[in-house]
């Protein structure tokens, strides 16, 4: 096989490429039976051509458009500042490819807490369900007081779509919020609280350019959510727990907050208001949460 050395158009020396080009036996065949002039003609024309062939391989890759719409990330307590020594053995976290769509627990702990207080309740939290209920690591990729204090839950990286184990079946391209306490109907649910989670959930689904008031398709894992496996729902990007599994969880008084939560999340995106806010659903039967609620 012959190789034939072509440079680049006429120009400053500076910068010059010089690319080899293999020529295949086949084409030197060819070649050989045409007339000089022909012959000549025809290696130009396969050379340059080789050559835009190289550089079409080269140049990069368009990039993708940057979300348009991006909220700031929230003040957020890193996991170390709870779990302190008490963390277990565990495997790797794993990662979905964005984050979708949030769902919004309460924890069923009581109420009348001092804030201060709240790393030791997380801690417990993490203790019951990594213990008692044998899972690699707390649920909830995070938890929020009532005194709108954010902590990172799950170990993975708060920046990162970190795969949960808060709502059964709709684990994937989801995060899961949890709000420190119980919020039943009749509960009064802080400002601060539900001011807290919208703009967790307004960075998070940032990155996918999720409006927090659209509606999301998401992908059933598992048959003992609401849906069957691999079914495709169509939920709130800021959904309730209750949305994706048979549970009251998170309590009446928080899930008629949602309405508020989606669009105060709308709004730290920079999204333009809606002409009217809508209204809480009509609340769904209440029940004893399932101890498996927040299992895969």
């Amino acid at each position: 096989m012959r190789v034939f050395r072509a440079a680049r158009a006429a120009g400053p020396r500076k910068g010059r490429v010089r690319r080899t080009v293999r020529i295949p036996g086949a084409a030197l065949l060819v070649l050989g039976c045409l007339p000089g002039l022909a012959a000549g003609g025809t290696l130009v024309l396969f050379a340059s051509g080789v050559e835009r062939t190289v550089e079409a391989q080269t140049r990069p890759a368009p990039e993708r458009p940057a979300p348009r719409y991006l909220a700031p990330r929230p003040p957020i307590v890193p996991r170390s500042a709870w779990l302190g020594d008490a963390g277990r053995r565990q495997p790797p976290p794993r990662y979905d490819d964005k984050v979708a769509a949030v769902f919004i627990h309460h924890t069923d702990t009581p109420n009348q807490y001092d804030c201060a207080d709240a790393p030791r309740i997380i801690r417990d939290l993490y203790a019951g369900q990594t213990g008692a209920r044998h899972w690699d690591d707390i649920g909830y990729n995070f938890v929020v007081d009532r005194c709108g204090t954010i902590y990172e839950g799950r170990a993975g990286g708060a920046d990162r779509p970190v795969t949960g184990a808060h709502t059964q079946g709709f684990n994937h391209r989801t995060t899961g919020i949890a709000a420190l306490g119980t919020f039943t109907a009749g509960v009064t649910v802080p400002d601060a609280l539900t001011d807290a989670i919208a703009a967790l959930a307004a960075w998070k689904l940032g990155g996918s350019d999720t409006d927090p008031r659209a509606k999301v398709g998401l992908v059933s894992s598992n048959g003992l959510s609401r849906y069957a496996a691999g079914t495709k729902a169509t939920l709130p990007a800021v959904a309730g727990h209750k949305d994706g599994y048979q549970t009251s969880c998170p309590g009446e008084a928080l899930t008629a907050r949602l309405p508020q939560i989606r669009e105060t999340a709308a709004r730290l995106q920079g999204r333009p208001p809606t002409p009217q806010t809508a209204r809480s659903p009509a609340p769904q039967a209440a029940g004893s949460p399932d101890p498996r609620a927040a299992g895969r």
